[in-house]
Parts: C-alpha cells; structure tokens; sequence
C-alpha cells in the first residue's frame, strides 16, 4: 500500500488516506449498500470520482506554476457521477462548475478521455475540444453536454427552454438533435435557488407542468449549504421544494453515490414517461473553498471545515467499495496514486499546450458573417395586397410569410396570440398558424428568452417578442450571458439562432415613465456578436425581419429587431393625408445585409446620420431645409450594431459635413458610436450630433422637452452649414 500520507499533500488528501487505511473488509456496517449500482459500475464511478478530485488538485499546482488559470473545483460534490449514471448519453445536460465527475462519468460512457479535455480548458488550450481556451466549461457536442458558462442560475432559463422544444419539435413533425423520450438534466447550486432567474425558471416550468404541456426537465440542486461565503439556512432547500404540488422532489445524501444513482434514476423515470419536471436535491459538502484565491478559515469555523471532511464523497464511495467486497483498503489507495499519478503527468505535459494569441482567432466563432449565404436563404414571398403598408403591416405580414416558409418558426410572448400583440402587430398569426406556433408566454422576460435559448439549441427558429424595450433590462443577461456567448464558448458547436422583436422608442404621445417610452440601447450596443436592426419604414421592416430570418437559419445570428411604436401605424410624412410613409412590399423581399445603410436624398451641402423616429424628423427637417437652399441627404443607419461603417463614411465625405440626429440619449447613446467610427474611418470634415436628453421621459407634452425634435435638427443643421 502507498504511503499517500505525505507532508506535501495537501490536508484533503491525507484525510482520505487516513480514512481509508481505517476501513475494515468486508461487512456492510454503515456504509449502506450499492442499490441498483453493479460492482463494474461503481468502480466506474469511482473512478470518474477520483479523477475528478485529481482534476482539482492538478488545477492548484498548476496556477501555483502560473500554467493554469481555472481553480473552482469540484470537491464534494463527485456524488454526481451518479446522476450521469442513471441517465443516458443522448439526455442533453446542462451542468453546474463543480460538475466534474457528472462529465468524467458520462465521457467514460462515450469511451472518451474526459480528463484531458478538462485540462486543456485548465490551461486554456487552444485545442480544447469545447472552448477552444476561451474559458473552462463543461461541455462536449459527443456528450451531449452543453457548455454553461457562469452558472449562477442563467442557465435555467435555458434548460427549461430546451424541455419545452424538445417535444414541441416533435409536435410539429421537426427533428430535435436529441430523442423524442430524452431528458433534460440541469444542475446548480443551493444559493442559486434563491436567484430570481431560477425562481423565474422554476415558476415557468411549473406552470407547463400545470397545464399539461410536455416539459421534461430533471432539476439537480446540488446544495453544499455555501454561496461563496453566505451560508444557506440548513433545511431551506427541502423547506422551498419538497412541497410543491407540480413539481415532484427526490432527495439523496450526495456524498453516496449510490444512493445518487437510484434516486436520479427514480427522478429521471418520472420524467421521462411522465414528460414533467422534477427536482433532485443533493445535500454534498464543499471541500477546498469556492475558488483558489478563497481563504474557508476567514469565515467557517474548524469544526464546520471538519464536518464537511467527514463526509468526503471519496471516502463514502471507498467504504461501499470495501464493505461490498469490491475493494481491499490497499486497492484503494493503489487506484487512487494511479489515477493521481495519471492526471498529474497528464497536466504536465499539457501545461504548456498552445494558446490563442490574435483577436481574430479568439472572436473567430463569435459572430460569424455570411451575406451571400444568408441572401440565398431569405425565403418571404410577398401576398397579394390591396395596396401600401403600414409598419405595423409590413411586419405582420413578413411573419407570416416567413411562418408559412419556415415550419420550424415559432412565434411567441405575452399577449402575441389571441390578442395579437399591444398594437396589433402579431394579429392573426394564431389563427393561420396555430397554438402550436404562436403562443402566449409567462409573463417573465428571462423565461421568454429562455424558452428562445432552448428552442434555437433544439433546431427550431424562435421569434420571441419583448413587449416594450425597457421590459428588456429585466432579461437582458439572458441575450448578454447566454445568447451571446454560446457560439463563442463553444467554438460555434452550439448556436442559439432567434430573433427578438421588441417594441420601444419614443414619441408616443401621452405615455411616458421608463417602461413604456423608453429610448435607451446601450445595453444592446455593447454585447459582442449581437445584431440590433432598427427599422423605419415598411419595406425596410420587411427585408430586415426577413434578413434576420436568414442570418439566424445560416449562421445562428441572435437578432434584436427593434420596432420603433410610434411609427407603426404612422401613414403620412410632409403632411396629413399625404401617405408618404406608406411602402408597398415588392413580390420578393429582397436581402438587407446586415449593417447596410439606406440613403435618402443626394443633397451635397449637409449628410444627416438618424435611424429609427429620428429619420421621418429628419426627412422632414430637410425638406424645410431645401425650400431654404440647403441640400441634404439623409442617411437611415437601419442596423445599429454592427453599425455600417462603409456606407457612413462614403455618405459623410458625400458633403464633408455631417449631422447625427440620435433620438437615444446623449450619454451611451448610438451618436457616440457613429462619431467614434467616422474619427476611426479618418474623417476630417465637421461633425456635430443632436440627441435626446440624459433624463427618462416625463408624461405628455413634457417629453418634448427632453428628447430630440425637428426643430433642433434643423436648427443644428444651419449652424454646421453656415
């Protein structure tokens, strides 16, 4: 037998010498028995479990190298091997960062080396099979694992998502990537429960259940009573769970790995036949701290550190193993140098494994861009009409050629259905379609972009709609943390195409507060990879829905198709009556390349830069400006990110003058954005922005007074002319 009992190990591992040279062998004393788990499966098991600890250990002596970067481990938590166990390698997961042994475990079952790609992301390899370095995730195409980056919670939403479009694709006569009776497994922590993103998951799942609506999702809460340092209440997690009438609860000591096994196995057969959630609660330990850098002896006690110790998952899984018969003391502890063995050399020779270096190789799958492809996938064929469209219409009707082309489109959010949207827009798409399609959601912002998250992983096309655009802030981590990052994270394995179509911008009349008139993008400008298409008038609505459509089934493009409500159901320009804002839709909706501007007018004295509300003010401020000598061009910038920096250049050195009329606000509004690029382009000409003020807009004829008018544009607009 090894000497494992060495003053360089650290304190963890001496323990579990210690603890094991003290078993006895064989009898079943109070270790328990194996269940349902054969002698061959628990050593498997165990060996995900040992690996896994190796992992952690690796991770230290490898930042302490300056080698390695990701130090939160899964020590305590390796009773998770048996969730993997008890389910199937086609059971899509979504895994919690201290879910180690759950992928050596479920590696093990594809017959791949899970260890040395938990390591490549330990040093950031470029070559690592999911991130590729960018960060180190638990994730594999092979394994059906999906990478999470920061899962504090934003994950649920997703994997809720992902339930819910497993069996509407069947539903629809669609193939998802996985099978018709897969299950969904999410795990998390206890102090994730308490976050109002799970809360929101939690609810949204339940009320599928409620109603009947498939949904099958098996929620791992593995609850090592900590969040870093906040303790959770012992009991808070049975308390919360265990009583709820949706949503059955199964519970299993997590350091025993073979219970795990049997209660995931009694929770995953519930959801699998029964296609509804359930939630398994794991009570583990945390051993090792939260991340390298945390100090445990700052704010835990040595006999709450000693408790924990004694009920090492390691240590548990040894005693079944001995007291089956399975296993000698000695053959413990020679596995367990053989594995420590095995994964140290392993680190040592990855340590200094390639890493990205250029801009271009890190963003490479960030947002890929295909024009001609996506051009080639725009499918809307315009209807027969009786004449012009509104905005409203033009959009109406592009959704519901595109449902018509694309039977994997889905529609959907609060009061889109049976109402049609706050304005209309959506009317009549429910009963061309059917509730399959368009639907209604929870009146939850995250569960609605969750359920957009799921379904584009699931092969459908989700079309979620926001109904007004501050209702976004409530969810925006859901388009910054998890949309966005999918492709990026796993080197484009995984996309999440959508299109969300939210309603905002300013100018209507009589409302006002921050919810309902609210003119702020800057949440959106600063996401990497995310498009934010800004339509105006009719026809430029329907080419860019349509080219958003596209983008999302080529290249897994996530979409804000922002809407702006006060030109819905505008008809007139110069004057009432005139219908200058009408557009009739062409017989084939062309491609608008994604950050392509729209020029209005060949004016050579002044280019107005605008989008959105700001170019009917502004084609109508130039109209009073030619009766007055002056000639402009106005440029509609339609695509607000990627912003079209070729064609502002080329409109701006048309007159040498420029003039941004920005209806968001002047800190972090899309003006800043536009002079920065054109000062980035090289431009030497006079430049001059009119904005809206910093201020949230007041009710009625007061907003006025704070957002941009014609009048300041044409007032701006004499001045950088004269």
């Amino acid at each position: 037998m090894p000497d494992t009992e060495q003053p360089d190990r650290d304190p963890l591992e001496q323990d579990f010498a210690r603890a094991v040279r003290a078993l006895t062998a064989p009898g079943p004393g109070p270790a328990g028995t194996l269940g349902r788990l054969s002698p061959e499966c628990a050593l498997e098991l165990f060996e995900a479990q040992l690996a896994s600890r190796m992992l952690d250990v690796a991770a230290r002596l490898l930042r302490a190298r300056g080698a390695g970067y990701y130090t939160i481990g899964s020590a305590g938590h390796e009773g998770n091997a048996g969730v993997a166990a008890a389910l199937r390698l086609t059971d899509p997961a979504l895994l919690h960062y201290r879910s180690g042994a759950f992928y050596l475990a479920r590696a093990a079952q594809a017959g791949r080396d899970g260890v040395t790609d938990v390591l490549l992301g330990l040093v950031g390899a470029a070559d690592e099979p999911i991130a590729g370095g960018r960060h180190k995730v638990f994730g594999h195409r092979d394994l059906n694992v999906i990478p999470q980056t920061s899962t504090i919670a934003s994950h649920l939403p997703r994997a809720v998502g992902v339930a819910f479009a497993l069996d509407r694709a069947r539903r629809l006569g669609l193939r998802a990537p996985w099978p018709e009776d897969a299950v969904v497994v999410c795990s998390f922590g206890d102090a994730s429960v308490n976050h109002s993103t799970a809360a929101g998951a939690l609810n949204t799942a339940a009320y599928c259940a409620y109603q009947g609506l498939p949904l099958p999702l098996l929620l791992v809460c593995e609850d090592n009573g900590l969040g870093i340092s906040v303790r959770t209440p012992p009991g808070w997690i049975t308390a919360a769970r265990s009583g709820d009438a949706v949503i059955p609860y199964f519970r299993a000591a997590g350091e025993d790995v073979a219970a795990v096994h049997d209660a995931a196995l009694a929770a995953a057969a519930v959801v699998r036949e029964r296609r509804a959630p359930a939630f398994l609660h794991l009570p583990v330990v945390r051993l090792g701290g939260h991340a390298g850098s945390d100090v445990e002896s700052a704010y835990r006690s040595p006999a709450d550190l000693a408790a924990d110790a004694a009920r090492d998952p390691l240590t548990a899984t040894a005693r079944l193993l001995v007291a089956g018969g399975v296993l000698t003391p000695a053959q413990v502890l020679d596995r367990y140098e053989a594995c420590r063995d095995r994964v140290l050399a392993q680190a040592g020779r990855l340590a200094g494994a390639r890493r990205l270096a250029t801009a271009a190789e890190i963003m490479a799958p960030l947002a890929p861009r295909r024009p001609a492809v996506v051009a080639a996938r725009v499918t809307a064929r315009a209807r027969p009409a009786d004449g012009p469209v509104t905005l409203a219409q033009a959009i109406n009707q592009t959704l519901a050629r595109e449902l018509a082309a694309r039977p994997g489109m889905l529609v959907f959010g609060e009061d889109v259905a049976r109402k049609g949207g706050v304005y209309g827009v959506t009317r009549g798409l429910l009963r061309e379609f059917g509730a399959g399609r368009v639907f209604d959601s929870v009146l939850d912002e995250q569960s609605i972009l969750g359920l957009a998250l799921g379904a584009g992983l699931a092969g459908l096309l989700p079309v979620p709609e926001i109904q007004y655009l501050a209702y976004l802030h409530n969810a925006a981590d859901q388009l910054r943390g998890e949309a966005a990052t999918l492709s990026y994270f796993s080197r484009a394995q995984y996309r999440n195409p959508m299109v969300v179509r939210v309603a905002g911008l300013a100018y209507q009349k009589g409302f006002g507060g921050h919810f309902h008139n609210d003119n702020s993008v800057a949440a959106l400008r600063d996401i990497p990879g995310l498009v934010i298409a800004c339509p105006a008038r009719p026809d430029d609505a329907a080419a860019m829905l349509a080219t958003c459509l596209a983008a999302a089934d080529a290249d897994g493009t996530v979409s804000v198709f922002l809407e702006p409500i006060a030109l819905y159901h505008e008809r007139d320009l110069l004057a009432a009556g005139d219908d200058g804002w009408l557009a009739r839709l062409p017989a084939e909706i062309p491609h608008c390349p994604v950050g392509s501007a729209r020029c209005h007018g060949d004016g050579r004295d002044l280019t107005i830069v605008t989008f959105g509300n700001g170019l009917r003010m502004s084609l109508r401020a130039a109209g009073r400006l030619a009766a007055d000598g002056i000639g402009c061009r106005v440029l509609d910038l339609r695509w607000l990110a990627p912003l079209p920096a070729e064609d502002l250049l080329r409109e701006a050195s048309a007159t040498g003058r420029v003039l941004v009329a920005d209806e968001t606000r002047r800190t972090g509004g899309v003006a800043e954005g536009v002079i920065s690029a054109l000062a980035d382009a090289g431009f030497t000409g006079r430049v001059r922005r009119v904005a809206s003020e910093d201020s949230f807009i007041p009710l009625g004829d007061a907003a006025a007074a704070v957002l941009l008018s014609e009048a300041a544009i044409e007032a701006a607009a004499w001045e950088i002319v004269h």
